[in-house]
């Protein structure tokens, strides 16, 4: 079976080019513009700014348009990366993806501000000198997808959403799989679980490219500054903190987390619970439901609110143990992979990319979506042997190491930009 951590690409049909053309740099350093919607940092946007940041920037030169200002933009600008503000409109930019109807497309106020916007970008690409589009999103990649054809430029949609009715609106999905079809000239997905949901056909190329560990994670454990799986205050007094980081969302799965947590403090009731993360697409009544569902469990004591945290990776560090609960198939699992660089044994939901990154009873635990008491065993196991525990943070980490650090995935991606230049 071939390596999934590996880029995995689809065979090049006969005659069929692999990009529609190719750009002549007469010995200049090509231009690689990066789009996203969003500058709220998620996890798409987490996994473009490491990305951009470990770019080889004597090779390629960065430039970002993003259509909102943010911690994103800011994060770049403190970088030295160019970043370039295009607003757009708030009806198209905080539109969910779960809320995405037959009809919500075809609006025409939508559609107009839409093809107004498309128009303004292709022009800020051909203003800046663009020679690749690089989207980010699903919302950047249709919008630019229509602009870069405009600009005439390649474009290469990064798509990091599984394409699939358990995860979109039906009609959407159909229709994304449709424009796969004729709209990029090069998709890259995140995890091979991502790939299956998308129709390519046979004259656009395709690569599953995962996310990787930045080199600071990884010079933070090296350094020593982080404890490898559980810490030895946890196998004196039995006190385990175990988290589950990422934003406030049902499909997140901190309802099933909370009940999980509910049955493993019966067994070990000095253990704390931590939801790190906050609602950030309207998604406030969900929040409170979780709040409520901890006051009528009485678990006030166990069960911890931290909301928003900027360095998500110190938090993780602070762990026993990580614990990921979607109920709908990630598409791949970047927190997992940051748990498991943190040396932490990891509990996670089987279903999407997690699969491709967690070894079952190796470097942590894969439970069925949607079941606490599952979960909460999984927990209750990695709890009663912690020195096996211990050893599973090890082996994580010595995965990330040779299958997921950003070092590999950006070696990657710029062996792909340089399939569009001669």
């Amino acid at each position: 079976m071939a390596d999934l951590a590996t880029a995995s690409h689809i065979p090049k049909p006969e005659g069929v080019p692999f990009v529609r053309r190719k750009v002549p740099l007469h010995g200049r350093r090509p231009t690689v513009v990066y789009f996203d919607h969003t500058a709220k940092m998620s996890g798409g946007e987490i996994a473009l700014h490491n990305v951009i940041l470990n770019l080889d920037r004597e090779r390629f030169e960065p430039v970002v348009i993003i259509g909102m200002d943010g911690t994103l933009a800011n994060k770049l600008r403190d970088a030295g990366i160019e970043v370039h503000i295009l607003p757009l409109d708030d009806s198209i930019a905080s539109t969910r993806k779960d809320s995405l109807k037959g009809n919500s497309l075809l609006r025409i106020g939508t559609a107009l501000r839409s093809i107004r916007y498309t128009f303004r970008l292709a022009r800020l690409l051909k203003a800046r000198g663009a020679d690749i589009l690089h989207t980010n999103s699903l919302k950047a990649d249709l919008l630019g997808g229509v602009a870069a054809r405009m600009a005439r430029i390649p474009v290469i949609w990064h798509v990091r959403d599984r394409i699939a009715d358990d995860y979109l609106p039906g009609f959407a999905a159909r229709a994304f799989r449709l424009c796969c079809r004729v709209m990029p000239d090069y998709i890259i997905a995140n995890s091979h679980a991502t790939m299956a949901t998308l129709s390519t056909g046979t004259a656009v190329r395709a690569a599953v490219v995962h996310s990787g560990s930045t080199n600071r994670q990884l010079k933070v454990v090296h350094d020593g500054i982080s404890d490898f799986g559980l810490s030895p205050r946890l196998l004196e007094t039995m006190t385990p903190i175990i988290g589950l980081v990422g934003r406030i969302s049902p499909w997140k799965g901190q309802h099933i987390f909370i009940e999980a947590a509910s049955e493993v403090i019966r067994r070990y009731p000095g253990a704390e619970f931590q939801i790190i993360g906050s609602a950030m697409f309207g998604e406030e009544d969900y929040e409170a439901e979780l709040a409520k569902q901890v006051e009528t469990l009485g678990l006030q004591k166990n069960i911890h609110f931290l909301g928003f945290c900027e360095d998500v990776f110190d938090r993780i560090n602070s762990l026993d143990i990580l614990v990921h609960a979607s109920t709908v198939g990630e598409p791949f699992g970047q927190v997992v992979v940051e748990g498991m660089v943190a040396g932490k044994p990891v509990v996670a939901t089987r279903g999407g990319g997690v699969p491709e990154i967690v070894v079952d009873g190796e470097t942590g635990y894969l439970v069925p979506m949607d079941d606490a008491p599952a979960m909460a065993e999984a927990l209750i196991k990695l709890l009663s042997n912690p020195e096996a525990a211990h050893r599973m943070g090890l082996r994580g980490r010595a995965r990330v190491l040779q299958h997921f650090t950003i070092d590999i995935t950006t070696h990657k991606i710029q062996d792909i930009y340089s399939e569009f230049f001669e």
